[in-house]
């Protein structure tokens, strides 16, 4: 919301600084952004930014991630030291989703149906956040927390619901200011049913958190790294883990900061490089500690990185049935949409790789689908029955 703040550290959901200078940060900020999806603005007359920009095929929808969040502090008894930190060890994840609490807002949940479903011109789609859709941090400047409402796992429902928009276009991922590098493939309902996130690190980090898992997690990721694998946040979100880069000194590669004994990993600092390769649909992330010289053929990453997934892991989401095997001909990389005729609600669509695919549906029953390219030839078949087993195919000509 717009509104006036009134409490430390904006726990409350509002703006602690005066309109007009709110304004002049968001417009320095953003105004180079393509024109918002809806520019109708908040309380008091603040604006918005969320809108999505296609960079050679890859499109990015940037989303507003505290600006329609509601504040815990009206809403959620103080358990910590802070209104937005949870240290009660008698805390019970359930009691703090709330239906009236809200993450990305009602405006923002449909522009992302909107785009997860426009694939004009585009090949990939990738979601920027200030946040990551997860509590990815255990130790905050060196206590541990049990759970963290400024984090983009509260309120739990508010994350599901983004995470279900994000994977109907096999969106990755993209955040920040979790203070603490880390890769998570996200889970609502199972682990991994939804997208993968990259949290890159901060180039000056003056917040350190991490990653330290009183517990192992099972299905290990890598051998580099102590504690990747499943796990629950402390909102109990289904996260599981595949890298983290702590604060510390335990990598050798690390250089040493000029006329100081301290080295630039000691709060993991550093930068994240994101490369979507269009033509493989593979998608690799790369962690770097700061001070690297990344020219040289020795230099070194962060431990347990670099991580590649492909595209389609972004809905990671196990079939209940099957549609047909779609053999395209005609065309190379159509886009495919599938839609549920019981409800008219679109499941998901993909601009998928190559001239065959064969879609996956997560309940029985009838189906549309829409073959093609969105803006010339389309081939539209109707009442597609599900099976259990992947056998069938249809021949598409466009």
């Amino acid at each position: 919301s717009g509104r006036k703040s009134t409490l430390s550290g904006a726990s409350d959901g509002g703006y602690q600084l005066p309109v007009p200078y709110v304004q002049s940060v968001e417009h320095a900020q953003t105004s180079n952004l393509p024109d918002p999806y809806d520019a109708t603005p908040i309380e008091r007359g603040i604006g918005v930014y969320y809108t999505d920009l296609n960079v050679g095929g890859i499109d990015f929808a940037i989303v507003e991630d505290r600006k329609f969040k509601t504040g815990p502090a009206n809403i959620i008894p103080k358990m910590g030291p802070r209104p937005d930190h949870i240290n009660d060890p008698k805390y019970d994840p359930k009691t703090v989703d709330l239906p009236e609490a809200k993450l990305l807002g009602d405006r923002q949940l449909k522009f992302l149906n909107d785009w997860s479903n426009d694939w004009d011109g585009v090949t990939m789609k990738s979601v920027l956040t200030q946040s990551i859709f997860a509590g990815g941090a255990h130790i905050h400047k060196g206590k541990r927390l049990l759970a963290d409402l400024d984090s983009n796992g509260w309120p739990q429902t508010g994350r599901n619901r983004a995470l279900e928009e994000i994977r109907r276009g096999y969106a990755f991922m993209i955040g920040g200011d979790q203070h603490l590098a880390t890769v998570f493939h996200h889970g609502v309902d199972a682990h991994d049913d939804a997208g993968f996130s990259f949290c890159v690190p901060s180039i000056v980090n003056y917040y350190p958190r991490a990653w330290h898992p009183l517990e192992a997690g099972p299905n290990p990721k890598t051998n580099a790294l102590e504690h990747t694998g499943e796990f629950f946040d402390g909102f109990k979100n289904r996260v599981t883990n595949y890298a983290y880069a702590n604060p510390g000194d335990q990598n050798p590669a690390y250089p040493k900061w000029e006329n100081d004994k301290q080295k630039w990993g000691a709060k993991a600092a550093g930068h994240g490089i994101v490369r979507f390769n269009k033509k493989t649909r593979k998608i690799t992330m790369e962690c770097w500690p700061r001070g690297v010289d990344v020219t040289k053929a020795d230099a070194k990453m962060y431990p347990g990185w670099p991580v590649t997934i492909d595209q389609e892991q972004n809905y990671g989401r196990k079939a209940v049935e099957w549609l047909p095997e779609l053999k395209i001909e005609g065309m190379e990389n159509a886009v495919v949409e599938v839609i549920d005729e019981a409800t008219g609600e679109s499941v998901y669509s993909l601009r998928i790789k190559g001239s065959s695919f064969r879609p996956k549906v997560f309940k029985k029953g009838s189906y549309k689908i829409i073959i093609g390219d969105q803006k010339e030839r389309q081939k539209i078949l109707v009442k597609v029955k599900s099976e259990a087993n992947a056998s069938s195919s249809v021949t598409i000509k466009l």
